[in-house]
């Protein structure tokens, strides 16, 4: 009897990592094995990074808000202070795009939060 090797199956697998390792450098996208460990530490980096854009994302509108809060004579940390107690419901994101595209609006907010800091 002939030896049955599964080969449509191990070729689907193969070409299907050789696949997800297009356009990595030189036998990193060519050679199998070398394709599976490069396509693994990929898929776990991954998983990392979209982890990690959060934090990069918050540290960003936490600059963004430092930046604009320093043309209105306060600190960060007071201004974010005073927006607690005054009660403004807004977080970093909405605050430093208030900041960016209605700097008007943002004043306004900056004086609500010195305000209530002051009281």
């Amino acid at each position: 009897m002939t030896r049955a090797t599964n080969a449509p199956a191990s070729r689907r697998r193969r070409k299907r990592r050789l696949e997800r390792a297009k356009g990595f450098y030189g036998s990193r996208s060519k050679l199998f094995r070398m394709a599976t460990e490069s396509v693994d530490r990929a898929m776990s980096m991954a998983t990392q990074h979209r982890r990690k854009k959060k934090v990069e994302y918050r540290s960003l509108w936490i600059v963004r808000l430092s930046a604009a809060c320093r043309q209105h004579d306060i600190s960060y940390s007071r201004f974010i202070e005073g927006v607690k107690k005054a009660g403004i419901a807004l977080n970093r994101k909405m605050l430093s795009e208030i900041a960016i595209h209605d700097p008007d609006g943002f004043a306004a907010i900056v004086e609500q939060a010195k305000a209530a800091k002051a009281a």
